[in-house]
């Protein structure tokens, strides 16, 4: 005896609607049962690696929150400089310092000044007494070039003459304080006379009468 037995026709088309209503809605349901079943299958576990579908590893992104990695800055050191020369003051030609340089001071004023010429005129009543200072002014390391005799004047004292800014000055101040006369600007009777420290000895000059002898 059939289910829909005794009803009418509309009452049987309405069953079978709700029949098949019924047998719709089960296959939905199996089918997304069967599709979850088969993700949860293939789902990637906690803590593993996932991979692309040919075998390669996609790279990894950072963590939420945590800051992209910096490569550290650049260093602003300024290049190393090389270091200064050691060598000690007046080890370099014509630094003061040195004995014997043109117009360089050094620990011996007197020393650093005997390169210049001197010239030795007398203008003292005593015979050779130009040829006397000239040996005292040589033995102590002057160079002398010339020993004459000046006639042209009378001059009061033993004096050493020089062109004033030149290197005559330092080096007449020098032979007049280490022989005890004294020095001054040439005068116009030598004023055109060959360059060099010119003294002109006179009556009072003591041979070899050093200052402190």
């Amino acid at each position: 005896m059939s289910l829909f037995s005794g009803l009418s026709r509309p009452m049987k088309a309405a069953g079978l609607a709700l029949v098949g209503i019924a047998v719709i809605a089960a296959v939905i349901g199996g089918i997304t049962l069967a599709t979850n079943g088969g993700d949860s299958d293939t789902a990637t576990p906690p803590g593993s690696t996932p991979t692309t579908s040919d075998g390669a590893t996609p790279p990894s992104s950072p963590a939420p929150g945590t800051p992209p990695a910096s490569s550290p800055p650049a260093s602003s050191a300024p290049p190393s400089s090389p270091p200064a020369s050691s060598a000690p003051p007046g080890s370099q030609p014509g630094q003061p310092g040195q004995t014997g340089q043109p117009g360089q001071p050094g620990g011996d004023q007197q020393a650093s000044n005997k390169w210049v010429t001197v010239r030795v005129y007398n203008n003292s009543t005593v015979h050779g007494l130009a040829t006397r200072a000239a040996d005292d002014f040589r033995a102590s390391g002057w160079k002398v070039e010339e020993v004459s005799n000046y006639s042209s004047g009378i001059i009061p004292a033993t004096t050493a003459y020089f062109r004033p800014g030149t290197d005559e000055e330092a080096a007449a101040k020098a032979i007049a304080l280490e022989f005890g006369f004294r020095a001054e600007p040439r005068f116009d009777g030598i004023q055109k006379s060959a360059p060099g420290v010119i003294v002109i000895v006179t009556n009072n000059y003591k041979t070899n009468g050093k200052t402190g002898s």
